[in-house]
């Protein structure tokens, strides 16, 4: 097994972390895995965000293709997020961290 250490992995890391390392990302991944919701949604399962925080961790998230944002044209509108392949692969990664945490807490 090549080490996490190496030269070569070192920018895998790096963009793994620069994903999931925002305090609020990993909560907001995991309350969109049992499918998708809306802003209100995911402010109500996440709480103690503030909903400008909120809009900046969902759209750097969709900027990375962690989410999809859909935008129904009606008054108000209805915006919906949900994962993408690349969100649903972070879940081991996630899940694994928790076992981490959970071990050594």
């Amino acid at each position: 097994m090549e080490s996490l250490a190496s030269p070569k992995n070192t920018p895998c890391v790096a963009l793994a972390t620069k994903v999931i390392g925002d305090k609020w990302t990993p909560f907001l991944i995991t309350s969109l895995l049992d499918g998708t919701l809306r802003f209100g949604e995911i402010q109500e399962k996440v709480k103690g965000l503030n909903p400008r925080t909120l809009s900046a961790r969902l759209d750097s998230l969709e900027m990375v293709g962690i989410i999809t944002k859909k935008i129904y044209p009606s008054v108000p509108p209805k915006v919906e997020y949900s994962l993408t392949q690349k969100g649903k692969d972070l879940f081991p990664v996630l899940n694994s961290m928790k076992k981490w945490g959970e071990k050594y807490l």
